[in-house]
This record gives C-alpha cells, sequence and structure tokens, in this order.
C-alpha cells in the first residue's frame, strides 16, 4: 500500500534564511523582494562582505558569472547555516566596439543545486566606457560621469540612464526570480 508523502510542516513554516553575498542594500532588497514574489512563506534576508574573487569590475560573461558563483559559494562558506546563498555580480562587455552592461545572478542551496540567471543588456553612453576601459569600475564612472555619489547602491548605470523608468532593484530583481526556477521547478532540475 503506498501511502502519501508527509510533508514536514513545521519546515514548511519554518522563516527561511537567505544570505547574500554582498553588503549592498540594492542587492539584498533585490533579493528579498524576489523570493516573496517566487515562494509563499517568511524570509530573512541578510547580506555578507564576501569576495567574489574576480576584478572589481568583471569584464565578459566568464568573468561576471565567475564572480556571482564566487559569491554564492563564498557566503555558503562562510555562513554554513543558511537556506540559500545568493551571488550577483554585474560585469561588462565589449561587441563590436561597444560596451554592454549586465549582471549575472547565481543562487545555491544546502543540497548543492544551483540557480543561475543572467539580467538583460544595455550598452553604455561613450563617456563612460573610456572611464571604464581606462581602469574604473562601472560605478564609479557613472558617480563621475553624472557628478553622483555612491550610485551602484542606489539605481546604478541602468536608473541613471533609464531616467529611473527601470531601477537598478527591478533590474536585479527579475533575474533573481530566473535564477529561482530550478528551486520552484524541483522535480525537473534534479540533483
Amino acid at each position: 500500500m503506498n501511502f502519501p508523502k508527509r510533508r514536514n510542516i513545521q519546515e514548511d513554516l519554518r522563516q527561511k534564511l537567505i544570505i547574500v553575498g554582498s553588503k549592498n542594500p540594492v542587492k539584498i532588497s533585490c533579493t528579498e523582494a524576489a523570493f516573496h514574489q517566487a515562494f509563499q512563506g517568511s524570509f530573512l534576508v541578510e547580506g555578507l562582505n564576501v569576495s567574489s574573487d574576480v576584478a572589481d569590475q568583471p569584464f565578459g560573461d566568464e568573468e561576471t558569472y565567475q564572480g556571482a558563483y564566487n559569491r554564492a559559494k563564498n557566503s555558503k562558506n562562510v555562513f554554513p547555516e543558511a537556506d540559500f546563498w545568493v551571488g550577483i555580480e554585474g560585469g561588462v562587455d565589449l561587441i563590436d566596439g561597444e560596451m554592454q552592461a549586465f549582471a549575472w545572478v547565481v543562487i545555491l542551496d544546502a543540497n548543492d543545486k544551483i540557480g543561475k540567471a543572467k539580467t538583460s543588456t544595455f550598452f553604455l553612453p561613450k563617456a563612460i566606457v573610456e572611464l571604464v576601459e581606462a581602469g574604473m569600475e562601472l560605478g564609479q564612472a557613472d558617480d563621475k560621469v553624472f557628478e553622483r555619489s555612491n550610485s551602484k547602491q542606489e539605481n546604478g548605470a541602468v536608473g541613471i540612464l533609464t531616467n529611473g523608468a527601470i531601477d537598478r532593484k527591478e533590474y536585479y530583481q527579475q533575474a533573481v526570480v530566473l535564477a529561482l526556477i530550478p528551486f520552484l521547478k524541483k522535480e525537473l532540475f534534479a540533483v
């Protein structure tokens, strides 16, 4: 006789702890919003200062992805008691001589399942590109060109360049939700 699998109600009701591999308030806020958007339940989202183990301004898909993965992995190593670990890393790349900006999101869980997604991309104006190519990090280049301070912890390049039509939190949040697909559809993404 087959009995239905019993669910652990206490586990379902327990507040889940999510660790973001950054203290950046935008990355923490977008992660919290994405988890609430994708799942029912209660979540506590905390940020940790961990290294991405890549350049301050990652260049190309591979290095940017690696930075996001490293942030998630390093967060898990520092705080293994959590339920999920999230790495978000912004990067740039050249396409036909023009520079695009984007970010990678990597999410790990306690069972070594991995979710990953990339944001949409957008192209940067020449004034910012020249500063980034000279070795400046994108957030610093934004601050210099647009006479701001610490814009990467607010709207970032995407918010500035779209006049706030897309803010950085919203921009990252969609990618965090997409990176949650393997956790939303567990049966299709067995470890």
